[in-house]
């Protein structure tokens, strides 16, 4: 009953499409498409959570649809259904802030038709049980997506960025596919049942999960798979780059999780090395980037590679305890990565929301013409500020949650026999919490730029707040960040069910311990009480306020603010992203992107500005993409003589293909 009422209100979903096309470009259309698509969203989130937090057994249903014989499977078990959870959750908050932020969408009738078909696409993918269907889904998550990376087409760095992703998830969903026809075997065992029960060999399990990484790995966002994510997500509508970002990327961490830690079988210890070295990679080459860049939203695309990172370096450790019987310790890991999906999954969505704030606000992207918006916009910049901290995993906020699990798992790598994990698995802790560090410095720059000093244009300086439902919509998810936060055991139990079916153990119960405290592995090693610290917060922030606005003088005192040694009070002697991130730039930028700086200073008595131009380059595109796209150029100008051919040459190309063919048959053995 449950599945079937899932499978309803996606089905309305895709009737909302239809409806989208049918109406045009009138204002009860965006309010009709969003409403529907944020109440669909909120039934599939209480089915899921329901199905999740009573840990109920798994409902299937097959349609008549799909592959002949075989039908279309559709599942919901505790993994499905927390990623449904994750999904919808997201859904939800894009549609409530979209109502608001909709209005000011100059072509809404590119938006609205695909809108309500990504939806549905995710939450296809999480409910399919069958490979066809789930690639079929996958697929349609794709295009339905890529219609809306192109939505303002006009630009051409948005057609750009729709065709590098298109790109990118054709490569993604072909590898998936080979995965799948592996796990299938010969006898063509499609469902996901069949598979659990194949048990590939280990060499076939190597290359599933290789195909995986790259299917799965490049819609998520591992380095060096991550080239069309920046390009993307800043291309697309704000509520909709909140959804690729915050919620199409778990949906990826999915299609990994359940292939590889549900349908796969035991895992061997060295595929953790392999999921362990790309997670350190990437969430560090992640912030460097994100460090680098004056796009709000760019930056903001660039901070997901480095959270997709900490999550495989969760899912990582999982499967190396997995592989060594510490079901224990894995318990502990993978609870880590999950529960970071979804902190993630909140906070950037949070983020996505305040960057399209800026934009409606401003019509700027750029930090560097803003400036100032934290009296203009206070309620924005205090729900971005939330967001910052919450992604700097600063406590009590929930980032602060799942980066800790994560160290906690890491602590326990010197019990595994492997002398190689031994040694991986603290050097990986070391990237993430140079990750951690760097993120920090990342977010203090994005929030300082953009809301604090004085406005840098006019733009900044007109700015005004938005609107209402805009803001509800930040609020909601900035509450989310602090309940996870100071509240972090419930969800950390409600994850038990999920870690039970993947690694078959759990999490010692967190919500009977005292004062609400969690303790991952033991009282002697470690807890954390994230309530009693935002006790603590919430006092010592307020004693200081008051004993400065009522215990200090009152006698009023003015001076002249700190000018950087420049008497002129123009906002061109502020700091900006570019001045903030140089230190960082020099200290990582000549290897990382071969960063040269060139000064011009002007002679004595030469009126000329002098002027820093600053060259970064981007060496991932470089080596691996853009060769790539060389040859392909060329093979395809070679092959484009084929349409000129005469009627001879052809029947001659066909007829030498068909012995080929005939020969290959007689040759096979």
């Amino acid at each position: 009953m449950m599945l079937t009422l899932a499978l309803s209100c996606i089905a309305g979903l895709l009737a909302l499409s239809v409806l989208a096309v049918a109406s045009g470009r009138s204002p009860v259309t965006m309010r009709i498409v969003y409403g529907a698509s944020l109440a669909a969203s909120l039934v599939l989130l209480i089915l899921a959570t329901t199905h999740l937090l009573g840990a109920q057994a798994p409902a299937s249903v097959t349609l008549p649809l799909g592959l002949p014989w075989v039908g279309a499977h559709f599942r919901i078990d505790v993994l499905g259904a927390f990623f449904l959870a994750v999904v919808d959750l997201g859904a939800a908050a894009a549609s409530l802030f979209a109502l608001g932020y909709g209005r000011h969408d100059q072509e809404p009738e590119r938006v609205l038709p695909f809108y309500p078909l990504f939806l549905a696409g995710m939450n296809l993918v999480v409910l399919a049980d069958d490979a066809f269907t789930f690639l079929v889904s996958w697929e349609f998550m794709s295009l339905t997506s890529w219609g809306l990376v192109i939505a303002h087409h006009r630009v051409s760095d948005n057609l750009r960025a729709g065709y590098v992703y298109l790109v990118m998830a054709s490569l993604g969903t072909l590898t998936l596919l080979l995965a799948f026809g592996l796990l299938a075997g010969p006898e063509g065992n499609y469902t996901f049942a069949q598979i659990r029960d194949g048990h590939p060999s280990p060499a076939v399990g190597a290359l599933v999960l290789i195909l995986v990484l790259i299917g799965a790995g490049s819609k998520a966002g591992l380095v060096p798979l991550h080239a069309w994510l920046p390009l993307a997500h800043p291309a697309a509508p704000s509520h909709v780059s909140a959804l690729m970002s915050g919620v199409m990327t778990k949906v990826a961490v999915y299609g990994f999780v359940r292939v590889v830690l549900d349908l796969l079988g035991p895992p061997m210890w060295w595929w953790s090395v392999v999921v362990l070295t790309l997670g350190g990679i990437t969430c560090v080459m992640g912030v460097l980037y994100a460090l680098m860049q004056n796009d709000l939203k760019r930056l903001l695309a660039y901070s997901t590679v480095e959270n997709i990172g900490v999550i495989f370096i969760g899912l990582g450790l999982a499967l190396a305890f997995k592989a060594y019987g510490m079901t224990a310790a894995a318990a502990l890991a993978l609870t880590a990565g999950l529960l970071h999906v979804f902190n993630h999954s909140v906070f950037k969505s949070l983020l996505f929301f305040g960057s399209g704030a800026v934009l409606t606000a401003t019509g700027e992207r750029d930090m560097e013409r803003l400036g100032g918006l934290i009296h203009r916009m206070p309620q924005t910049a205090f729900v971005f500020l939330v967001g910052c901290a919450a992604i700097s995993a600063l406590p009590p906020l929930n980032g602060f949650i799942s980066e800790w699990l994560t160290f906690q798992a890491i602590l326990l790598s010197p019990e595994l026999p492997s002398w190689g994990l031994k040694f991986l698995v603290p050097a990986v802790g070391a990237l993430l919490a140079m990750s951690a560090a760097l993120a920090a410095a990342c977010f203090v720059k994005a929030f300082g730029v953009t809301f604090l000093g004085r406005p840098r244009t006019p733009a900044a300086e007109q700015a005004h707040e938005v609107d209402t439902l805009s803001l509800a919509a930040m609020f909601c998810l900035a509450t989310i960040c602090l309940a996870v936060g100071i509240l972090p055991g419930l969800f950390m139990d409600a994850l038990a069910p999920v870690a039970d079916l993947l690694v078959g153990d759990r999490m010692p119960m967190q919500r009977g311990v005292e004062w609400l405290s969690i303790v991952p592995i033991t009282d002697s090693r470690s807890s954390y009480n994230g309530l009693l610290v935002f006790v603590f917060t919430l006092l010592s922030g307020s004693l200081a306020a008051f004993a400065i606005h009522r215990l200090a003088s009152d006698k009023l005192r003015r001076a002249p603010a700190w000018d950087c040694g420049y008497p002129d009070a123009s906002p061109a002697t502020q700091y900006t992203a570019d001045s903030f991130a140089q230190p960082i730039r020099r200290v990582f930028g000549t290897l990382v992107f071969r960063a040269r700086e060139h000064g011009d200073m002007p002679a004595p008595g030469d009126m000329r500005p002098a002027r820093l131009v600053v060259d970064l380059r981007d060496l991932i595109w470089e080596a691996l993409y853009a060769p790539a796209a060389t040859a392909v150029t060329n093979v395809s100008e070679r092959l484009n003589r084929l349409q000129f051919l005469t009627i001879r040459q052809y029947l001659s190309l066909v007829f030498g293909a068909l012995i080929t063919l005939l020969l290959v048959l007689a040759i096979w053995p």
